[in-house]
């Protein structure tokens, strides 16, 4: 197995929304792996619980942090109007389940200070960011803590605004992975900023030719073949997530888990309908219905919320997140342990 920057070419992806999970990760570690627990969506309590759970089991582990979107915070008034806009139409989908829709929640960072806070408090052997760039500050700070820090970007021009931050690696995400988008750029925000890149592999070539740190692979990466594939194109490490999705110690929801599994789906797209911020789903009915959805993140998501809740309690996948790459066909049930296992035979 090649030497690496992290003893292990193979990253589990943190997955927010209660995907990854100290089991996850403890599970990645058996299998040869090193994983990272997801620190979006949940409040300093919940992270700081996540990481007391993971330093129980006594495993390695990461964590990632959502940068915040100053420019949303709080949103123009023009897109305000849109968001208001966007809440009615979201009203039959609440219906359908008897649920009812929140007010627009406009100034939600992710309690990005205090996580900083804790972090810096008590550190952690590995922090990513995605969404954005921490700052010089943050970086250094962390990393005179003894955190290892890692930033993540999808273009050539996203990496080198990184690499001035100082980080230890950078992961480099293609269009094709799951979830969302880490663009940060407003030429990436579309994702238009990858479409130059074929793969995943081609990416990584690029950015290697323009940045000196580390790099993380991202993207579409199912198997060992495609491992090595990112490998040969200079990257340290491979970070893995819609291959660990259906696992047993996955902690995603059932009715995702199955449609990952479901031939019913045959596509999957980049939407802003569940978000307010792209991110590659499988095509369902909610992605359909709302291919107009406007860019609102995190207000898009506090307001589909109780829908995405009630669908998934219904066992319904027709108006979940069903986060997923375009390799998704391949991702298989199982043990984590044995899912990485077989990434890694042959290396």
């Amino acid at each position: 197995m090649p030497d690496s920057l992290f003893g292990t070419p193979f990253i589990a992806a943190p997955m927010a929304g209660g995907t990854s999970t100290p089991a996850l990760v403890q599970a990645v570690q058996e299998g040869g792996g090193v994983g990272f627990l997801a620190a979006g969506y949940k409040s300093p309590e919940a992270m700081a619980a996540d990481i007391a759970s993971a330093r129980a089991l006594d495993i390695r582990f990461g964590i990632n942090l959502f940068v915040p979107d100053h420019r949303q915070l709080p949103p123009a008034p023009d897109t305000v109007a849109r968001l208001e806009a966007y809440r009615r139409e979201l009203e039959p989908d609440a219906a359908r389940y008897g649920v009812d829709l929140p007010s627009l929640r406009l100034d939600d960072d992710d309690a990005w200070q205090e996580k900083i806070d804790a972090l810096l408090a008590d550190p952690v052997e590995l922090v990513s960011f995605a969404f954005g760039l921490p700052g010089k500050p943050v970086v250094h700070a962390l990393q005179k803590a003894g955190s290892m820090v890692i930033s993540s970007v999808t273009t050539v021009a996203e990496a080198l605004a990184a690499a001035e931050e100082g980080p230890d690696a950078i992961a480099v995400q293609h269009q094709s992975a799951g979830g969302h988008t880490a663009a940060f750029l407003t030429e990436s925000a579309d994702g238009a900023g990858t479409l130059a890149a074929r793969t995943t592999a081609e990416l990584v070539a690029q950015v290697r030719a323009a940045v000196g740190l580390p790099l993380i692979a991202a993207g579409g990466i199912m198997d060992g073949s495609a491992l090595r594939d990112v490998l040969t194109a200079g990257a340290t490490a491979a970070q893995v997530g819609t291959a660990l999705v259906r696992t047993d110690e996955s902690g995603a929801r059932t009715p995702h888990k199955d449609a990952l599994g479901d031939p019913s789906f045959t596509e999957t797209a980049m939407t802003r309908a569940f978000t307010g911020r792209l991110a590659r789903s499988l095509v369902n009915e909610f992605v359909l219905d709302h291919r107009d959805a406007p860019e609102g993140y995190p207000a898009i998501h506090h307001l589909t919320a109780p829908v995405r809740a009630a669908s998934s309690a219904a066992g319904d996948p027709q108006r979940l997140n069903l986060w997923a790459g375009t390799g998704w066909r391949q991702a298989r049930e199982g043990s984590a342990k044995e899912v990485v296992r077989e990434f890694l035979n042959g290396l």
